[in-house]
């Protein structure tokens, strides 16, 4: 990140900056930066922003709390526009929504559910399933996975979609369950498979 090139001269000092969040991929929000805001973001891991309505720097959080904690930036081909990726603490927008788009921040994927799987695993609670599972050992937890691919297979022969696609999220749910139970991840069998393609 210290080392880009960015071309800040082009509109009056200023870069427009995508704000992304690091872990759901959205958008959070657009703000400009100069320079100057661009070293004290270097610096102190936080996002500031030049303000073009009050004509100075300022850090997104400053007054609410809600700061963009800096990962990673990334400039455009032109170099004159900024990518950068956050963790955000709390909504981005002044009226108070996650984003500046009225979106919702968040993300339901593979890996998200792998979160949960994990944070089940690391943290057991009676209530939960998945810790239940986990803790009567790697057998049962594998035995499981062979249930749930049978039902799956004996619903695949059928032709109700709905039955099919409960089956099939029954074993990718299982299935991440044995990854986390072996102490791996999809990201790990991913990386198998890449090592495959040819």
């Amino acid at each position: 990140m210290n080392d880009l090139t960015i071309n800040f001269s082009k509109q009056d000092g200023l870069v427009p900056c995508v704000i992304q969040d690091v872990k759901t991929l959205r958008v959070l929000m657009l703000g400009f930066m100069n320079e100057d805001a661009y070293k004290k973001t270097l610096q102190e891991k936080r996002v500031t922003f030049f303000s073009r309505s009050k004509q100075r720097l300022w850090t997104k959080g400053e007054t609410s709390g809600n700061f963009l904690n800096l990962v990673d930036i990334a400039v455009d081909c032109d170099n004159d526009t900024l990518l950068i990726k956050v963790i955000p603490e709390g909504p981005v927008c002044h009226t108070g929504a996650d984003t500046c788009f009225n979106e919702k921040n968040e993300r339901w994927d593979l890996a998200a559910l792998e979160q949960i799987i994990q944070d089940r695993k690391n943290n057991p609670t009676q209530a939960s399933y998945t810790t239940s599972l986990i803790q009567k050992g790697i057998n049962k937890v594998a035995q499981k996975v062979g249930e749930e691919a049978v039902e799956l297979i004996i619903e695949a022969k059928d032709n109700n979609t709905d039955l099919f696609l409960n089956e099939a999220a029954d074993l990718m749910y299982h299935y991440l369950v044995l990854l986390a139970a072996k102490n791996h991840s999809l990201a790990d069998v991913l990386a198998v498979l890449k090592k495959r393609q040819k």
